[in-house]
């Protein structure tokens, strides 16, 4: 699977409303074949920092999202509202779901 983690400043008079001002975007992405998931995090240390945490089925997959109409229009729309262009890392890693952290085991999960 593609492995992507962005972070994204947003302006502080519009950190409130980002998930509204993504929400078209986060849910044509999430509807897309080839996506594992799309999540959308706010920092703790910063208010106006968000951080998504998203994973497509494999390149293919991840071409496919990057040439959609929805994310050219989110090209377009969104970044009025950032105050600085997005951090990215993304990885290709086997397998196509989580895995659990060894290192913390809950009884019973």
């Amino acid at each position: 699977m593609i492995f992507i983690t962005a972070k994204f400043r947003v302006r502080p008079e519009h950190a409130d409303a980002w998930p509204q001002l993504s929400a078209a975007f986060t849910e044509a992405t999430r509807s897309e074949p080839g996506c594992l998931w799309f999540d959308w995090s706010r920092s703790l240390d910063d208010p106006s920092e968000y951080v998504l945490v998203e994973a497509f089925r494999d390149g293919d997959a991840g071409g496919e999202h990057v040439r959609s109409q929805h994310f050219q229009d989110a090209r377009r729309e969104l970044p009025p509202y950032l105050a600085s262009t997005p951090r990215i890392v993304n990885f290709e890693v086997p397998g196509t779901e989580w895995s659990e952290l060894g290192e913390m085991q809950v009884d019973g999960s």
